[in-house]
């Protein structure tokens, strides 16, 4: 049976089955349960009490997922304060009060003060072609704790943009028009 649009479901850990809505917005596309399931395979092992950056949050469904399964804290940076609304909305329903919202584009954000991360969530809009100078910011900014994660969403018509020395892609995946790959430090 087909999923209404514009809702999602949490697929592993204590909030396991809930079903979120969230708004129309363009760009706005939460990523699919089964890259979730696998992307959440992963990472089992490193989950549970990292701290967590969704820098492009929308849905929220992959920072959702990571305290369903453990994490102690999720940043999830969204720049369409109607996303973000709703998104505090469905962290409240849920209870989560690991949860941090910040209304802020990624490059604002970045510009902040770095509070290093375990795991970062890098899935931005399709249209847009940010990735590589992001990766930049994120480690020249000190970002990322030493054994960091890095999950990267791209469509399969962008090429792997060039990543920071001392990155490498430890795992891939395809589904649909989307590219998947974790990283990490060689």
């Amino acid at each position: 049976m087909a999923r209404p649009s514009n809702t999602l479901r949490i697929i592993g850990g204590e909030l396991r089955g809930r079903k979120l809505s969230f708004p129309d917005a363009k760009g706005l596309r939460p990523t699919p349960d089964r890259v979730r399931e696998t992307l959440f395979n992963w990472l089992q092992a490193q989950v549970y009490g990292a701290r967590c950056l969704d820098l492009f949050a929308g849905s929220g469904a992959l920072g959702l997922e990571a305290l369903s399964r453990g994490a102690a804290e999720v940043v999830f940076v969204e720049r369409d304060g109607r996303v973000l609304q709703k998104l505090r909305e469905n962290l409240l329903l849920l209870g989560q009060e690991n949860g941090r919202c910040i209304q802020a584009s990624a490059e604002q954000f970045l510009r902040g003060a770095a509070e290093p991360f375990d795991i970062v969530f890098l899935d931005p809009p399709f249209q847009t072609d940010e990735l590589a100078g992001l990766c930049a910011s994120l480690e020249a900014g000190g970002w990322l704790r030493e054994g960091f994660r890095l999950y990267m969403e791209r469509p399969q018509r962008l090429a792997m943009p060039p990543l920071p020395a001392g990155w490498q892609v430890l795992r891939e995946t395809r589904a649909g028009e989307s590219r998947a790959c974790l990283i990490g430090r060689g």
